[in-house]
């Protein structure tokens, strides 16, 4: 097991813990231990932390309820940086987002720009999805994520959380409309069109299960249910 005494915390006592998600390999998050704080996650397999701004310990999760389970700790060779792998409950950043890495970094003339990219339906319908093969359990779970976080915490300006107000009776209208819009697609428009409406139903459906309380994974369960 990684001992403390190996890791070159800095002059303040700290050392950088970087979050990886044991699934998908993304980098969720960027914080910082201190002796107390490794000695805990590698107790009790839970990602401890050091805040700076509070100056105290804290467990990831301990309010939000998107907690860290710890599969392993690595150490650079350099011995100052930690990547910690994890099984990420719900949303690791506290806005809402699957990762605390959304936002895009661009060049804009001798201006260097950081936007943040739009999640689920929230900018442009499927800004938020991968385009690499592979990637739609993650994205799924990101957009999952991101829902449910909308139910505990409206936000001003989001769409979903508009859409959560209006209350069952819209969201059941929604889902019908989308549903029409995809048969329409696949009947007279394109493939992309038809990519398009489907994203848009799934999203609507999650919504709604949302909005009921229903686990999304009961719905995988019973594919994989079916499937057997």
């Amino acid at each position: 097991m990684l001992q403390a005494d190996e890791v070159a915390f800095d002059a303040a006592g700290l050392v950088t813990a970087v979050a990886q998600d044991a699934a998908t390999g993304g980098v969720l998050m960027v914080a910082y231990m201190n002796r107390e704080a490794l000695q805990r996650t590698l107790a009790t397999q839970e990602a401890w932390y050091w805040s700076r701004s509070r100056r105290r310990l804290w467990r990831k999760g301990e309010t939000s309820g998107h907690t860290q389970h710890v599969r392993g700790v690595r150490l650079d060779c350099d011995g100052d940086a930690l990547v910690v792998t994890v099984d990420q409950t719900g949303p690791a950043c506290h806005t809402g987002r699957a990762t605390c890495f959304y936002r895009r970094v661009t060049l804009d003339g001798d201006r260097i720009r950081a936007d943040a990219q739009p999640d689920g339906h929230e900018g442009s319908p499927g800004a938020a999805a991968s385009t690499e093969r592979g990637a739609g359990a993650s994205v799924l779970d990101e957009l999952i994520g991101v829902l449910q976080e909308r139910v505990r915490a409206p936000r001003a300006g989001s769409y979903t959380s508009a859409l959560l107000a209006e209350g069952l009776a819209r969201l059941n209208e929604k889902v019908m409309e989308e549903a029409a819009e995809v048969t329409r697609a696949a009947r007279k428009e394109t493939p992309s069109r038809l990519v398009e409406e489907t994203a848009d139903l799934w999203y609507h459906t999650l919504v709604l299960l949302a909005h009921q309380g229903v686990d999304p994974a009961r719905v995988f369960d019973e594919l994989a249910k079916r499937r057997r």
